[in-house]
């Protein structure tokens, strides 16, 4: 087991959620799925527990029930190469959930992803403030990040 491992809490979506990441980020895979025992609080035999592996790193959801919901306070950094990845996680994260602005987006589950190019770290960081002020203008009018019109924005004279 990994050092740190993210823990969310569903009502009872656990396993359903962990499903439907495995089917958006197909790096992914169920490793295990633990089973409420007799002792409770649940059901015997219904899902404790499913932990993940998402691009080498563990997650495992749990079916806490309904005393606790996830805000964007807390969410996942997804970096992509092309536009193309952006459009595909994106379109696969909205169905059921929110976008919200500069590539975050809430899934159907309450849980929040930042869906973001490598591009614009590196652009934000250009010592040349100017370029980077540019793209931070542009990425805040955008609510899916487009790298075309940030490339664009860094590169307006």
């Amino acid at each position: 087991m990994q050092k740190v491992t993210p823990f969310l809490w569903f009502d009872d979506k656990a396993e359903e959620a962990a499903k439907f990441y495995v089917s958006v980020f197909k790096e992914a895979r169920i490793l295990e799925t633990q089973y409420y025992g007799e002792a409770g609080p649940r059901p015997a035999g219904s899902v404790l527990t499913v932990t993940i592996d998402l691009f080498g790193q563990e997650f495992v959801a749990l079916n806490g029930g309904p005393h606790f919901k996830f805000t964007p306070a807390v969410s996942f950094f997804v970096s992509c190469k092309t536009q193309e990845e952006i459009d595909a996680y994106w379109e696969a994260l909205l169905v059921g959930g929110t976008a919200l602005q500069c590539g975050w987006i809430t899934d159907r589950y309450g849980v929040t992803w930042q869906i973001v190019p490598q591009v614009l770290l590196e652009m934000l960081q250009d010592k040349d403030r100017a370029r980077a002020t540019r793209v931070t203008r542009a990425m805040f009018k955008m609510v899916k990040l487009d790298i075309a019109a940030l490339t664009q924005a860094y590169e307006a004279a």
